[in-house]
């Protein structure tokens, strides 16, 4: 008899199709390299026969009869090591369904389980009750639909069918993963909250009536999910006389106190918490105190960044004097060690990540319109420089994606991808709607984008480059000018197509004669959340660790292992549930006895000195006109001078700014390393195996 159909778990019954056997089995024999993978079709041919026997007189197998007679044959064949391995595979994968059905989510996209937490949590549309209404397929056909509307404005002749294709390469761009748009078009494109950009800067006068405008219109943007960034510097410092009240100034950190409430307050609402920039510029005679805020105050809701120039860095080099002026009256108010100065913000970071550095200088010599508008703020994690009232939409190319089989560079496609990801950013902004008039206007005439990258330390991994290298670096380069390359000619074509951003007559492009559409195109975003979902590294970050939990969407955190270095492991031979346990305990590879080479490659954040990273980030930023967001991991055990150090260097290196963060500095962390999961998600499986050997099993056929 031959086998015809089997049924499903949702009771559907389907042809039995016997390759899907022979494709497990296949990964089976090369995940353990206990048989050749030409025993596969053998094996593959006994389970057929085996099932075709059992039920020849019976109804169609059930898919759960097919997995035992899997099971059964391989046991039966001696091969013990890859039957273990598929009952280990079979307990992960029904643990896996029975969380998927207690989450209340259909997964029709193959998505895995953390994936699914995170859209849950964050992206997926639910009703009032609180109950998810669409599956992640579902969500990107929203976001498709809605944003390929945009191209209604540019194809008067073509009309409908030309949305319709855009539509779709949309989709299928999204649900193949290798490109994710920012987390703000995910959750509020095609809803009533039709705000899709995610970073925003506010302006701060100094004057009653501006700040307490600026608190309010910060307010409407959290209420979107939208992040935003101040620089408090136009504020007189405290103490300073009002003429106007008879009083004296309060200083910019009593207002940033106003600022950090009205954030806590919203994002009390919300599906996520809210976040500012709050920047100083190094000149101003509060910045001892603004260095210091954190140790302080409440000011929880805010990253911190120094807004340092060129003169200040030139005088820590050359140890000079540094002048504090009033920016009211534009008087010197004292002078102080520039040193000293960058002690006391290196002392700080060291003690808490905060404050970072901005080097304002290299923002404006970075900006299209550098004689036309100042440029002196960063939006929340500092990736996306913005004049007052401006704001962005993100999205991000997957790059582990673009990389073959046989371990090179799809460069094809990831030309291919970048076209279609500006297209889609550029029309996001035909279709943004913001709070305020101002906001509208500005994005209008600037039409700038972030498109970024995730998932770099995972291309690296499968090319085998190591990060912390001169070839990791050269890459680096050479991918993001590739890249670069390919935003830029699509932004020139959609300029034909569909005319210059407005402000092009005041930009660095008129006078080259160069007409593009965007003013600025490219950005390295954190990608803390949306890299979740494709389970990738953050923007260009090396790997956290191999094994580690990630506390973002739920307090108990969500456990991760690195998906390239557990196939990587798997393919060469080298892979057992011992060392993954080994790993996560460890957080690397780097202590284990595995060859040179994987060590090499595979190499977590705190494996790699803090010179790399700042290497890396310079690398990027060489063709980025935006700006990149990173941060510089340093070890437990680095000095204060070891941060001071990284600043300047970074500095010296081009970057337009820098975060670092010593390991375990803050009790709470968002992730941690050196920690087996208590939800290890085969113990429960390892354990039945070490008491029931696998000769003496039984099978239910």
């Amino acid at each position: 008899m031959t086998l015809e159909r089997i049924t499903k778990r949702d009771g559907r019954v389907v042809p039995f199709e016997a390759n899907k056997i022979q494709e497990v089995l296949q990964k089976a024999a090369k995940a353990t390299g206990e048989f050749p993978v030409k025993e596969v079709k053998r094996l593959t041919k006994e389970v057929v026969k085996e099932l075709s026997t059992r039920f020849a007189d019976k109804a169609f197998p059930h898919v759960e009869d097919v997995q035992n007679t899997v099971e059964y044959i391989l046991v039966r064949e001696d091969h013990y090591k890859t039957a273990k391995a598929f009952i280990l595979y079979r307990e992960e994968h029904r643990k896996m369904r029975e969380a998927r059905q207690a989450l209340g989510v259909e997964d029709d996209l193959g998505l895995p389980l953390n994936s699914l937490k995170v859209l849950e949590k964050r992206y997926l549309l639910h009703d009032d009750s609180g109950k998810v209404i669409e599956t992640p397929g579902q969500m990107y056909k929203r976001v498709a639909h809605f944003v390929a509307a945009a191209e209604k404005r540019y194809s008067k002749t073509k009309g409908k069918a030309n949305v319709e294709k855009w539509e779709q390469v949309f989709y299928d761009e999204m649900t193949s993963l290798r490109f994710i748009p920012g987390g703000r078009i995910l959750s509020n494109a095609g809803t009533e909250t039709t705000c899709l950009s995610n970073c925003f800067v506010l302006p701060v006068e100094d004057n009653i009536e501006g700040i307490f405008d600026s608190v309010k219109w910060g307010a409407m943007i959290h209420k979107t999910g939208g992040g935003t960034g101040y620089n408090f510097s136009k504020l007189r410092p405290q103490g300073d006389f009002v003429k106007r009240s008879r009083g004296f100034a309060s200083g910019p950190l009593s207002f940033m106190q106003i600022f950090d409430a009205m954030c806590h307050t919203i994002s009390l609402g919300g599906r996520q918490r809210g976040a500012m920039m709050g920047m100083l510029n190094v000149d101003h005679p509060d910045i001892i105190e603004f260095i210091s805020a954190k140790q302080n105050s409440t000011l929880t809701n805010f990253n911190l960044s120094v807004g340092a120039t060129d003169e200040f860095m030139r005088a820590v080099e050359r140890d000079k004097e540094f002048i504090l002026v009033n920016p009211k009256t534009g008087e010197k108010v004292h002078g102080l060690k520039a040193t000293e100065l960058m002690n006391l913000i290196a002392s700080n970071a060291w003690q808490r990540g905060d404050p970072g550095m901005v080097f304002i200088d290299a923002l404006q010599r970075g900006n299209s319109l550098k004689n036309y508008e100042v440029i002196d703020a960063v939006n929340v994690c500092g990736e996306i420089p913005l004049p007052p009232f401006d704001a962005c939409n993100l999205g991000a190319l997957n790059l582990e994606k673009f990389v073959t089989p046989d371990r090179k560079v799809d460069w094809v496609q990831l030309g291919k991808t970048v076209d279609i990801g500006v297209r889609f950013m550029d029309n996001v902004i035909d279709i943004n709607k913001f709070p305020i008039k101002q906001l509208a206007q500005s994005v209008a005439d600037h039409r700038r984008i972030g498109l970024g990258v995730m998932g770099f330390a995972e291309m690296l991994f499968r090319l085998r480059i190591p990060y912390a290298s001169r070839a990791g670096v050269a890459f680096a380069e050479k991918l993001m000018k590739f890249i670069k390359t390919a935003a830029y000619s699509t932004s020139e074509a959609l300029a034909k197509e569909r005319g210059v951003f407005p402000l092009w007559g005041h930009s660095e492009f008129a006078k080259k004669k160069r007409k593009i559409r965007n003013s600025a195109l490219l950005t390295v975003a954190p990608t803390g959340t949306i890299s979740m979902i494709p389970e990738v590294t953050g923007g260009v970050e090396p790997a956290f660790g191999l094994a580690f939990t990630k506390h973002v969407v739920q307090e108990t955190g969500l456990f991760y292992t690195n998906k390239v270095f557990e196939e990587t492991s798997k393919a060469e031979h080298l892979y057992s549930q011992e060392l993954v346990e080994e790993i996560a305990r460890k957080g690397g590879v780097q202590e284990t006895s595995l060859p040179k080479w994987v060590k090499e490659v595979f190499v977590t954040a705190h494996d790699i000195a803090p010179e790399w990273h700042v290497r890396m980030q310079a690398a990027f930023q060489k063709y980025v006109d935006n700006s990149v967001s990173k941060t510089i991991n340093l070890p437990n055990d680095a000095t204060i001078d070891d941060v001071k150090k990284m600043y300047i260097l970074a500095w010296k290196l081009g970057c337009k700014g820098i975060t670092v963060y010593r390991d375990k500095s803050l009790e709470a962390q968002v992730m941690t390393s050196g920690h087996v999961a208590s939800s290890d998600k085969s113990t429960e499986a390892q354990t039945l195996l070490n008491i029931i050997p696998l000769k003496k099993r039984k099978f239910s056929i």
